[in-house]
């Protein structure tokens, strides 16, 4: 049964037409048995959005169309619903302004966070730069800067609608009522609706043009240019800028937003809990293979194809070190990008009015405070015997990237644990890749990709059941005699509780952890087979890798034009690859800093 399950993944994945058959591209995503969305009601200006219909039902009676025309207690109850408001215009108008309250706040909080999210840029910007070599200062952080708009603009035109096309309400109502993301392409799979992509949305136009869309909108775009720069810091110091630029095309519009629909759009990951009774399906609350296992293993596939930088290894095969050129740099850029998770994590319930918001946080504090102390006392009392700063940095954000899966669904203790074990993970597959000869500038392979897919296993193991109930449409309740069934909840039998995401060490057995085992492993094999096509169309078109000269002479001014440090004189030593056994102290030098920095 196990090894169905990780078949069944694979078939997938590759797009196999075993059992496969296509359906009507007009489908919703939401889950079998569900009623159909209804028609479109766009808002553009938000004026519409109130709250009564959707936050306080009790108070609105719709006028009944149709069939329900002929129902005389629906007729009836309308009209009575008439004469009240009649009776009482001020109490529904009350009822208006505090729905349209409760979407507003929601509103803003799904904003800030997501400009929180793209502040998250220049963290990035300042790791990656600080940790490779000044000589190519220019050309890492204009690349930082530019998959901003690039992937941006991919996103807009085609990316959001491939991937929340056929989500239905944005933020699952949260942010208003309009139901126009309504289109999944879906595939019949062993008898079962599983989608594959979305097909409405595309450059924001027609029913889509509504204020709640464009918000779900901006804050899922910052995500998506999270995934899309982490590639960046892996194929640095010898990646080509204008196939960088190809690539920035390519992230946003077609690579990131299959596997993101499959998990986030309603696809067919999502629901394995509905189709198949694994858990929930595949959850990943804010990202950790949505967002951060998708941009590692991009880095992965490139930083393989692209082969390592000049100098790295010997003939013998030893490992020649490369060091960061400013490890300040690197602790400032670490620093705001856990400011900025603060926004990443909370800001994926999309409801500043979902008080889970604290415990999300919390946990994204504690992981990342474990994952950070745990790197640096590995390195220095098992690795190297120094507590390396770099690593610090690193065993910092692999904390933040594991949490971010389970950051809503664990409790405090969990979130240590998931900290820890991220911690001492990063720092051994950092060591792995090198001797795999998987060259990797800043660690973002192991940081993102390893760390990524942990934080999804951990679901499996350490979720506590205390919140996602309904999650992906799946209703799991605990009997009475202390057994697990999913089940209509109007069917669910009196004194059964109903359970959130439930993981193996919390009595939930290993059906969620199945779920997000298929989840990680589709990941890895969808993303390995995008990225790697991608990489052989740019590089017939323009070519991936630049010349061994200007890769010795540095990135910057032959491809930039301009050096990243103007009218510094760099330190050749501290620019070249330091041999096996030698130290700074060598070289008559403390740090591998360029001159004057």
């Amino acid at each position: 049964m196990n090894i169905r399950y990780l078949y069944l993944a694979a078939i997938l994945a590759l797009g196999s037409p075993l059992g496969l058959s296509a359906q009507d591209t007009s489908t919703s995503a939401a889950p079998a048995g569900a009623a159909p969305a209804p028609a479109a009601d766009n808002d553009p200006a938000g004026a519409n959005t109130t709250g009564t219909k959707l936050d306080v039902p009790n108070l609105v009676v719709p006028q009944p169309t149709g069939a329900d025309a002929k129902d005389a207690s629906k007729v009836a109850a309308y009209k009575s619903f008439k004469a009240q408001a009649a009776k009482e215009p001020l109490a529904m108008q009350m009822a208006d302004t505090i729905g349209h309250n409760k979407i507003a706040i929601n509103f803003m909080w799904t904003l800030v966070t997501g400009f929180l999210v793209m502040f998250m840029q220049a963290g990035f910007a300042l790791v990656e730069t600080g940790l490779t070599r000044a000589k190519n200062v220019a050309h890492t952080m204009t690349m930082n800067m530019m998959i901003y708009p690039l992937g941006m603009l991919g996103f807009y035109v085609c990316g959001f609608a491939l991937m929340f096309g056929g989500v239905g309400a944005p933020g699952a109502g949260s942010l208003g009522t309009c139901t126009s993301l309504s289109h999944e392409w879906t595939w019949n799979i062993f008898g079962k609706p599983f989608g594959i992509i979305g097909t409405h949305g595309f450059f924001l136009s027609g029913n889509a043009y509504d204020a709640g869309i464009f918000c779900l909108f901006l804050f899922q775009m910052v995500f998506m240019d999270t995934t899309a720069t982490i590639p960046t810091g892996a194929a640095a110091e010898r990646w080509k800028f204008s196939a960088f630029m190809l690539y920035g095309c390519f992230i946003g519009s077609v690579m990131y937003p299959v596997f993101g629909n499959w998990v986030w759009g309603g696809g067919w990951l999502s629901q394995l809990g509905v189709n198949f009774g694994l858990g929930h399906g595949h959850v990943d609350f804010a990202g950790s293979s949505v967002v951060h296992m998708q941009g590692g293993v991009i880095a992965l596939i490139f930083a393989w194809l692209l082969g390592p930088r000049y100098g790295k290894y010997n003939k013998d095969g030893s490992i020649n070190a490369m060091p960061a050129h400013n490890i300040p740099y690197a602790i400032l850029g670490t620093f705001i990008l856990a400011f900025g998770w603060f926004g990443f994590n909370p800001g994926s319930t999309l409801s500043g009015t979902d008080l889970r918001i604290a415990v999300v946080a919390t946990n994204t504090m504690l992981a990342s405070a474990t994952g950070c102390a745990v790197a640096l006392l590995w390195m220095w009392l098992v690795r190297t015997g120094k507590p390396d700063p770099s690593m610090a940095c690193n065993g910092m954000l692999a904390g933040l990237v594991a949490i971010t899966a389970p950051c809503a669904f664990v409790n405090s203790i969990g979130a240590c644990i998931v900290g820890i074990v991220a911690g001492i993970l990063v720092v051994e597959s950092v060591f792995v890749f090198d001797k795999l000869k998987i060259d990797d500038p800043v660690g973002a392979i192991s940081v993102h990709g390893t760390c990524g897919a942990w934080g999804c296993l951990s679901i499996g193991l350490l979720a506590d059941g205390t919140y996602g109930q309904g999650w992906n449409g799946a209703h799991w309740f605990k009997l009475l005699d202390g057994t697990y069934k999913m089940m209509d909840p109007s069917l669910a039998p009196t004194g059964s509780i109903e359970q959130g995401v439930l993981g193996l060490f919390y009595g939930g057995g290993l059906s969620q952890f199945w779920a997000e085992l298929i989840g990680v492993t589709t990941c890895f094999i969808t993303l390995s087979i995008l990225a790697f096509v991608v990489f052989k169309i740019v590089d017939a078109v323009v070519g991936n890798r630049v010349s061994r000269e200007v890769e010795i002479d540095g990135l910057d001014v032959p491809e930039m034009g301009v050096p990243g440090y103007c009218g510094i004189s760099l330190d050749p030593q501290a620019e070249t690859p330091m041999p096996k056994g030698e130290t700074f102290a060598d070289r008559g030098r403390t740090v591998p800093l360029a001159e004057g920095s």
